[in-house]
């Protein structure tokens, strides 16, 4: 806290006295002059049409650099805090001996999310719930998500809805970036990245980076609340551009962790904990190329391919599960133009494989071929209208066809945007329980049936000079949805007979006024479903969220930001202690000041010290049949945390 008050003394007697000129334009900021239209400028790559966001009738929501940056100061190795406070998203934890998480939208299960990465899944067809703590955000210019069902355009993964990560690409001269962090909690984070301008239209970009972090036990039960682990990543991308139409892009990357949890003392520990040890090797390989040309100056014709394998070796105590899980992906695509209408045809193929080498009775394969389609219509000045389908036949649960109907209307200031959706997902003994228990205890007593899902929206926006705000409504229907229970000798996977169905509202209110933001959120989601004849939540998903964050920052001076979340009340299953969560308020506190190109900077997180362990312990009193000895994680572990570190650009 004394660092803060020092960089807090230091930022505002700098800025009454700074006389700033207009920052300079770069690959990642436009001209001062033109900041307050930025996002008139954003273009989307999510939706295929190439348009700019605000021309886009599917609604697509975007975090820009400037945001990413405010959050890679506070987790400078993964993703997880910049979706977890993206209005409508929360990053649940699906395993707190290891701390892996997945990322529920608007309330639907994490598996149904899918993530691409320059729009080629790169982690894979089902994104493991360890991928998001893998991802550094150095090297990304922005993110782009699409809410609700996707499948028309994404195939079986997109469910729930999409998330795509862009990649910066290199400027017209070199750049050099190197962050090193160091939090209260033991994780020590180093990450570099190089833009190197070549010759001919050629470009080259590498991140790299090495995170570890101490095994730690918070509340000195004996177990370790936050698990140790040593990462390396490191990624090369190569782009070329003609500055004609025609673009090439092609990237590959590795990533290497050991992760370890368990027991870090025999006292206090229940009888049979004294010696549990949950360890995690990952190693993750992947290629993948993106290409485009302009065929006859009318048709853009593009093709992307990618290759993705990982290999885990994972402990459950006295089990040992290794697996070996890879995705090949190819596509297609031609875009074109005619009178007001702008349209998409393509062709992909994706094929997964999953190899148990402990339990080959799990082993899988599923390839699906598919086709699609997309016509973006212009009917007057102020209202365009989108559809798209998509044809695709899965290996294993047949045949789907996957549509979406989208409509922009404008008036004035406002926007009004309509959407809904159909689409699938083909199951696998893969969920987010088994990444915490593992597959040896688990059962799959008849075969499973696909998951069909369908979502409808409305939002309306509407931007007041530097005031913009927007109302969401939303709802969602599951078919045949995928339940986890358990049973008598472990985990029972099954479909259920009635829908899961989720229906909620979003509101969202920005003000930019610089050197001051305002941005305020509030999600209300009511996800039911029915199980053993009985309707009730879905565990682990609060009705109620809101966030508040405030943020000063002035070129060339530094940064002051504060942030203020709530969480509401969560049904609980399977926990001894209670049924209902604790709702609970965290708070944040972010301060960066500039020295020419050496940044300085600390955060504070979790402020209010809020820890699941203050309430209830994590430990069951006794080992489930499962074969977990914790309880699901619905607040933080870690509690109070300040990590700080500098930035030098060079």
């Amino acid at each position: 806290m004394l660092l803060i008050l020092i960089l807090i003394g230091l930022l505002i007697p700098a800025a009454a006295l700074a006389q700033v000129p207009p920052a300079p334009a770069t690959p990642d900021r436009p001209p001062a002059e033109q900041v307050p239209e930025v996002e008139e400028f954003v273009e989307v790559s999510a939706t295929r049409s190439g348009k700019r966001l605000d021309d886009q009738p599917m609604r697509v929501e975007v975090l820009e650099r400037e945001e990413i940056d405010e959050k890679l100061l506070m987790t400078p190795g993964d993703i997880v805090m910049m979706l977890n406070e993206m209005g409508g998203m929360r990053v649940q934890a699906t395993s707190p001996s290891l701390g892996a998480a997945s990322v529920r939208i608007q309330g639907m299960r994490g598996r149904y999310t899918r993530f691409l990465s320059d729009g080629l899944p790169l982690f894979g067809e089902q994104v493991g719930a360890l991928s998001l703590l893998q991802i550094p955000p150095m090297d990304l210019s922005q993110v782009e998500v699409i809410k609700g069902v996707a499948s028309s355009l994404y195939g079986a993964g997109a469910m729930g809805g999409v998330v795509n990560l862009i990649s910066r690409r290199p400027g017209t001269t070199p750049q050099r970036e190197f962050l090193i962090n160091q939090s209260t909690r033991g994780a020590t984070d180093a990450v570099t990245w190089i833009g190197q301008p070549l010759s001919g239209g050629w470009g080259l970009t590498v991140l790299g980076g090495g995170h570890w972090q101490n095994r730690t036990d918070v509340n000195d039960d004996g177990w370790a609340d936050l698990p140790g682990y040593s990462r390396a990543v490191v990624r090369p991308r190569l782009s070329w551009d003609n500055g004609q139409g025609s673009t090439f892009f092609a990237t590959t990357g590795a990533t290497i962790e050991n992760r370890t949890g368990g027991t870090m003392a025999g006292r206090g520990l229940p009888s049979g904990a004294g010696a549990y040890r949950e360890a995690l090797e990952t190693r993750r390989f992947d290629v993948g190329a993106v290409g485009q040309t302009l065929l006859r100056e009318r048709y853009v014709v593009s093709a992307r391919a990618a290759v993705a394998e990982q290999r885990h070796d994972h402990q459950f105590g006295e089990n040992l599960e290794r697996d070996r899980h890879s995705t090949l992906f190819g596509e297609a695509t031609v875009r074109g133009a005619a009178g007001r209408h702008t349209w998409v045809v393509g062709a992909a193929l994706e094929r997964e494989a999953y190899r148990a080498t402990d339990l080959p009775r799990f082993d899988f394969t599923y390839s699906v071929p598919g086709l699609f389609a997309q016509d973006d219509l212009t009917v007057t000045s102020w209202l365009s209208v989108s559809a798209s389908g998509r044809l695709d036949h899965h290996s294993q649960y047949g045949t789907f066809v996957s549509p979406r109907v989208s409509a922009l209307a404008r008036s004035g200031g406002w926007n009004a945007r309509l959407s809904a959706g159909t689409g699938f997902f083909g199951p696998s003994p893969l969920t987010e329980e088994t990444e915490a228990a593992g597959l040896t205890r688990l059962e799959i007593p008849v075969p499973l049936r696909a998951e069909e899902g369908r979502s409808v929206s409305f939002d309306l926006s509407r931007t007041d000079g530097p005031v913009t705000s927007s109302v969401t409504l939303f709802g969602s229907r599951v078919r045949h949805p995928i339940h986890v229970e358990l049973g008598e000798r472990g985990l029972v996977l099954t479909n259920l007979d009635d829908p899961t169905t989720n229906t909620g509202v979003e509101l969202l209110a920005t003000l930019r006024q610089s050197p001051f933001s305002l941005t305020t959120s509030y999600t209300y989601v009511r996800s039911r479903e029915r199980v053993s004849g009985g309707v009730d939540d879905v565990p682990l998903t609060p009705r109620h969220s809101a966030g508040l964050v405030g943020m000063w920052e002035r070129e060339d001076v530094g940064r002051i930001g504060i942030e203020w979340y709530y969480t509401g009340v969560q049904r609980l299953e399977h926990n001894p202690y209670r049924g209902v969560s604790k709702p609970y308020v965290i708070v944040g506190l972010l301060a960066e000041k500039q020295f020419g190109r050496l940044r300085l900077f600390v955060n504070g997180e979790n402020l209010t010290g809020v820890r699941q362990t203050t309430w209830d312990p994590l430990l069951r009193p006794d080992r489930a049949r499962d074969g977990r000895w914790t309880v699901d994680a619905w607040a933080p572990l870690d509690g109070r945390t300040v990590n700080g570190g500098m930035r030098l650009m060079f």
